[in-house]
């Protein structure tokens, strides 16, 4: 099972996020989850410090939603290959009492 942590290719799946953001920051696609949440963390913290002027806070809070987006989208992923992985397997058929399994041999 590959490591979603470890690739750079999250899904494409829609988080409703606008696709704007992501083409405004094409360079997010190749980061790897840790380095994603590490910089929205940065990110978060200097918008809480209300220092930035108007122009950079927006350009700020864009690049938060779109490296947000892209970290939702790795623990989306991750959370549906754990549940692949540990889905119990179908059986193959229902035994019914009819079957050769069930016939005595004595």
């Amino acid at each position: 099972m590959p490591d979603p942590a470890a690739s750079t290719e999250p899904s494409t799946r829609d988080t409703g996020a606008p696709a704007s953001a992501e083409v405004a920051f094409p360079d997010i696609a190749a980061l790897r989850y840790a380095d994603a949440r590490e910089e929205l963390v940065s990110i978060v913290s200097r918008l809480e410090t209300g220092q930035a002027p108007l122009e950079d806070s927006m350009q700020l809070w864009r690049r938060g939603e779109a490296l947000a987006a892209h970290c939702s989208r790795w623990l989306e992923d991750a959370q549906s290959e754990i549940e692949q992985a540990t889905r119990p397997a179908p059986s193959a058929a229902p035994l019914h009492a009819d079957d050769e399994i069930f016939d005595d041999e004595s």
